[in-house]
């Protein structure tokens, strides 16, 4: 199976206007298409907004019985869909019925003159699903006949976000092997890294997923029940069960983007003035200067290919679920670890008064 990358995603929110207002406003996304009754999409109205080579879909319930109502019913607003492109939509399908994956829509084709796209969608975890797509012909459509298409301004100073660079993905005690295996036995990806996280009294498992093509990547993720609770048992218990607790979207100038993102009124972690006191003496040659980063309030973490450098938004949602990560790579392969015990070592030596 050849999964090209990640096509798209969506989100089930409770007001996809007022949703799209606030990600093209905060966050510099474009609507790019809409559906709704009109068009032919039945029960609910969804905008797809765009921004580098990231499409994704926010999609709310019209009626009851739509599974976008039982989604935010349960959920809140959070990513129920992660579609990725395949040569053979049909075929994949088949083949991962096959192997053990849960039906979830059948394959089903749009087309219009000489663009067409297939898709269909198997279960994935928690109460995400997975969509293949198979696109055919002039990619000026996102889905022809359901989707209207939007006239888009040019951005002269290009994308702040450029793509997906991961999922990160809680799941309950007991479950991240399991979760493991699935995607290995079903969808054919290796897993390429583990570690345990120690925080103070708190402990997580974590283990990550990738496509052979590289190009989708799922960092899973289980709390430790027998050390003391923290934010991976928050949130399980307030978003409902396993689900993706944030997006990381790459940056090509994560500082000029933070402060970019922070005058359109995304609000950031914080990060205590103590973490840069450390931050030479644990990443030598920094990529960029502490004093820039500080300003930025931007995190870095050294792996044996290079650094990392990222941020985590708060998160914008009632239930304090979802939140969005910026990341800039220097040549790093792994996800920033390190960070979180800096951090925790970081507030600690803020609390107790101590340089």
């Amino acid at each position: 199976m050849n999964f090209s990358g990640i096509d798209h995603i969506e989100l089930y929110v409770g007001d996809a206007r007022q949703a799209a207002y606030y990600y093209c406003t905060a966050f510099g996304f474009q609507v790019l298409a809409q559906g709704g009754p009109e068009t032919g999409l039945k029960g609910q109205r969804s905008l797809l907004l765009s921004q580098g080579d990231i499409r994704m879909v926010l999609t709310s319930p019209l009626v009851a019985d739509h599974p976008a109502a039982e989604y935010v019913r349960r959920h809140g607003d959070g990513v129920a869909v992660i579609a990725v492109e395949v040569d053979d939509a049909e075929r994949v399908y088949e083949e991962l019925v096959h192997r053990g994956a849960a039906a979830v829509s059948a394959p089903a084709r749009y087309a219009d003159d000489d663009v067409a796209v297939t898709t269909a969608e198997v279960a994935g975890f928690g109460d995400v699903t997975h969509r293949l797509v198979q696109r055919t012909g002039p990619r000026t459509e996102f889905l022809p006949g359901v989707f209207r298409m939007s006239e888009v301004d040019v951005v002269a100073t290009g994308p702040l976000l450029r793509m997906i660079d991961h999922f990160a993905v809680c799941v309950p005690a007991g479950e991240l092997d399991g979760t493991v295996r699935y995607y290995e036995d079903v969808f054919g990806f290796a897993q390429i890294f583990e570690e345990y996280i120690e925080v103070g009294e708190q402990g997580m498992s974590s283990k990550v997923v990738q496509s052979p093509s590289k190009l989708i990547t799922l960092t899973l993720i289980e709390p430790d029940t027998g050390r003391r609770r923290g934010q991976i048992d928050d949130f399980l218990q307030w978003h409902g069960g396993a689900g993706v607790q944030h997006i990381a979207f790459t940056s090509e100038g994560i500082s000029d983007t933070v402060h970019a993102l922070a005058a359109r009124g995304v609000r950031f972690a914080s990060t205590p003035p103590t973490y840069y006191d450390a931050l030479a003496e644990r990443v030598t040659d920094l990529a960029v200067p502490v004093e820039e980063l500080r300003a930025a309030g931007v995190l870095v973490d050294r792996d044996h290919w290079g650094q990392l450098l990222q941020i985590f938004t708060e998160s914008m949602h009632v239930r304090r679920t979802l939140f969005l990560e910026i990341i800039e790579r220097r040549g790093a392969l792994t996800f920033g670890s390190g960070n979180i015990r800096a951090l925790y070592e970081a507030k600690n030596r803020e609390l107790s008064g101590v340089a």
